[in-house]
């Protein structure tokens, strides 16, 4: 079983670009106003569809969990050298869960989450922190 996520771009060539780099696959189809993208190792199939604009982040973020810790900062340091910015919440609670993860955008603005669970709390999140 594969996630379908349907995302509306404004410019596909800078979404593709963003993208490969961020699943670190090529689309195994590109159209004039549609990429695919079959990530086997996150079971996901992932569609970019352009439209004229795209306002607000219509959709609260996605994320990528990871299964170990250290792969945090591994997938940190790759989108760096790729020319990302990234925003760190390190041992923060967010979501009934105690945290280390790093954020990223696309071009549009939506906003992508790596992150490890270290446990899960009863404390929904900081007070200062989290979930943006």
């Amino acid at each position: 079983m594969n996630i379908h996520v349907g995302l509306n771009v404004t410019n596909l060539s800078n979404s593709v670009k963003f993208y490969s780099k961020l699943f670190e696959a090529e689309p195994v189809k590109v159209k004039e106003n549609y990429a695919k993208f079959l990530i086997p190792h996150l079971s996901l199939n992932f569609t970019l569809n352009v439209r004229p604009t795209v306002e607000g982040n219509h959709i609260n973020h996605f994320g990528i969990q990871v299964e170990r810790p250290e792969e945090i900062l591994k997938h940190k340091e790759r989108l760096i050298e790729q020319g990302n910015d990234t925003r760190d919440e390190i041992n923060t609670v967010c979501c009934y869960a105690k945290q280390d993860k790093f954020w990223v955008n696309d071009p549009d603005g939506h906003e992508w989450e790596f992150f490890f669970t270290w446990e899960d709390t009863e404390q929904e999140k900081d007070s200062n922190q989290c979930c943006i």
